[in-house]
């Protein structure tokens, strides 16, 4: 999948495009320079699939969690985990915190720095990254 997003307005447009095409897949490892736009489309797609919640970096948290409205025909609502392993100085760190609880859950997670602990990565993980271009907008392309 590749997506063009040609300026900050038309995000939401990216991501409903985004979500379209995510399948059954639930685990998201977003690459990208500092300030390529990892959070800025999280938070857009976070939006798309309903949650009421303010989105932000997890940073200091190293996850966020999120409820959102399951699609139509579920009752209840999905849980969304949010993901920044910029922090992480040593993989004993993410074992500690039960990783493997988020990324086996069958819910989503957005992981940005996933580089930083690629090794734990499920097999099936989705590689999204997100580049900006020369002109200013960014390409989101994925890879399984």
């Amino acid at each position: 999948m590749e997506i063009r997003i040609q300026q900050l307005g038309l995000i939401g447009e990216a991501a409903r495009q985004f979500i379209s095409q995510i399948g059954t897949s639930t685990v998201f490892a977003f690459y990208g320079k500092m300030g390529a736009g990892k959070t800025t489309f999280i938070k857009a797609v976070c939006q798309e699939l309903g949650v009421a919640d303010v989105v932000t970096s997890p940073t200091f948290a190293i996850v966020n969690e999120y409820e959102a409205p399951l699609p139509p025909g579920e009752a209840g609502v999905g849980h969304i985990f949010h993901f920044d392993f910029y922090r992480i100085k040593r993989l004993e760190e993410v074992y500690d915190m039960g990783y493997e609880d988020y990324f086996y859950s069958g819910s989503l997670c957005f992981i940005e720095w996933p580089e930083l602990i690629e090794e734990l990565l499920p097999d099936d993980a989705v590689r999204v990254t997100i580049e900006e271009q020369p002109d200013g907008s960014r390409l989101v392309t994925t890879t399984v």
